[in-house]
């Protein structure tokens, strides 16, 4: 699975109340979730996120509490991927179970800048800066959750 977008780069610490405030969570509208997605960290998020779309960001991204709606609401605003120094565990684990594509990968934060163009290669974790030509190298998720994430998401991959 290749994916390919602009990037909106973040730093440590982004936590799931900023990456969809508990005001919102009384919906499990993807599109209402969405809507406010980033947006006590980036009011102008929503309004400039196209399908496909990076979010690159520094370490523990995800951190705070364990609400699936975080990475629901990353995935639904058409964020491809998410790249960071490292994800809090919970959020790491909701991503796959929704079917959002996480990557680790320090080299890759330090060295691509937010509006920059990138291309995943998500099968061989090969991350490709089109705006540098640099190329980086992240741990590809072994097969059977490369399908889980290709499937749309653990439910989904269980139900085929």
């Amino acid at each position: 699975m290749i994916v390919k977008g602009r990037v909106f780069k973040y730093g440590n610490d982004v936590d799931t109340d900023v990456i969809i405030p508990a005001r919102y969570l009384n919906t499990t509208s993807e599109s209402e979730l969405a809507s406010h997605c980033m947006e006590d960290i980036d009011s102008g998020f929503v309004k400039n996120v196209k399908p496909g779309d990076i979010i690159v960001a520094g370490d523990n991204f995800g951190c705070g509490s364990s609400r699936e709606h975080a990475p629901l609401a990353i995935k639904a605003s058409g964020v491809s991927i998410v790249i960071a120094n490292s994800f809090a565990r919970i959020f790491y684990r909701n991503s796959i179970n929704i079917g959002l594509p996480i990557l680790e990968c320090p080299e890759a934060v330090k060295g691509i800048s937010a509006g920059d163009e990138v291309q995943v290669d998500l099968s061989q974790g090969k991350i490709t800066n089109l705006t540098t030509g640099k190329t980086y190298k992240a741990q590809p998720f072994p097969p059977f959750i490369q399908e889980i994430i290709e499937a749309g998401g653990l439910i989904k991959y269980l139900s085929k």
